[in-house]
């Protein structure tokens, strides 16, 4: 049991090394990045449709005169 204990950690230490990335050698972002990148703009292009509604309105409002209509009740 000893033995075995001392080869799984002799294989666990030892492996270490082959999961270590070189960063020269990276393919940049990948198609998932683009994806995840595209969707939070999605998001942001589609927010902003009623915001320009929104704001259009708000300038129609402050450009365009109201008529005063006053209803008396007796």
């Amino acid at each position: 049991m000893k033995t075995m204990k001392l080869l799984a950690t002799m294989m666990i230490c030892s492996t270490s090394a082959a999961y270590a990335a070189n960063s020269a050698q990276s393919e940049g972002a990948g198609i998932l990045t683009y994806f995840f990148i595209g969707f939070f703009a999605l998001i942001i292009v589609s927010q902003l449709v009623p915001a320009m509604i929104l704001f259009v309105g708000m300038i129609k409002g402050l450009f365009t005169s109201q008529e005063k209509t006053s209803t008396k009740s007796n």
